[in-house]
């Protein structure tokens, strides 16, 4: 099975990426920088099981992102997993090359473009699935259109809030557009996980946090799962969680929100697709 991970030569990513090489899956590591890449791309093949390839992606550009997107389809063919994991916690205002907040542009918009991009590709599988990493931070954020490029004071955690939010109405409303095809699409909460995302927080609060956070592999382990085990083989629209409650938001169960920033988003990504 060819197994496509955004962000995968570190963290959540990674540890996902060498659970599935274990079991002698083709990794393709979808990642931004080439160097970190190549080194992860090493590090999984000295496993000797599998198959490791590299391709670049920036969703930091919805254009960069269309290209990597054209690229995955024209060397493969065919995709059996796509895993949206890329993701960013910016603790100061920071933008896309498109002008939107970087947390809605990076953890949702891009991946919201490069899926759609790739469910042709997909659709070339016998039986496909799509994986979002969401978030119990979604609690926090909202869906603001006037916020999508960060207007007015900046709050960090309401916009990796919304960015979180929307990645988990994004796979409510593909769920619901995926129903009778041949692929599958669901999300989860990897719980609070000793990753790089933290690495913005201010150093006395990372210190308290990281006292809680269990290592990585443990929502490797549940997304290798939703990515290729059985278990998993016909289930759609769900939203799982590696250790601890998966409670919704009223928002995340907001499935007319979910229609409408679905909607909203393809006004965002039209020209690209």
């Amino acid at each position: 099975m060819k197994v496509l991970i955004t962000g995968a030569n570190t963290g959540i990513g990674f540890a996902t990426a060498e659970q599935l090489v274990k079991q002698g899956q083709h990794v393709i590591l979808a990642c931004r920088n080439t160097e970190k890449a190549k080194a992860a791309q090493n590090r999984l093949l000295a496993l000797g099981q599998g198959k490791v390839d590299t391709v670049q992606l920036d969703l930091n550009s919805l254009d960069a992102t269309a290209q990597a997107a054209d690229e995955i389809a024209d060397r493969y063919g065919s995709l059996d997993v796509l895993i949206n994991n890329a993701g960013l916690f910016a603790k100061t205002k920071q933008f896309t090359q498109d002008g939107f907040e970087q947390q809605f542009g990076v953890n949702y918009l891009g991946h919201f473009l490069l899926t759609h991009k790739l469910i042709p590709t997909l659709e070339q599988a016998p039986k496909a699935r799509i994986v979002h990493l969401a978030s119990i931070a979604h609690w926090a954020g909202s869906i603001k259109p006037n916020k999508f490029r960060a207007e007015g004071f900046y709050n960090p955690l309401f916009y990796y809030g919304q960015s979180k939010l929307a990645n988990l109405l994004f796979s409510n409303a593909l769920a619901e557009r995926l129903a009778n095809s041949t692929i599958t699409n669901n999300a989860l909460h990897p719980g609070g996980v000793a990753s790089d995302i933290y690495r913005e927080l201010p150093k006395p609060v990372y210190e308290i946090m990281k006292l809680g956070l269990v290592p990585t592999s443990v929502p490797a382990k549940l997304i290798t799962e939703m990515a290729i085990g059985d278990s998993w083989a016909n289930r759609n629209g769900e939203y799982a969680s590696a250790h601890m409650p998966d409670w919704k938001s009223s928002h995340a169960k907001n499935q007319q929100l979910a229609q409408d920033l679905y909607e909203e988003s393809m006004n965002l990504v039209e020209k690209y697709l």
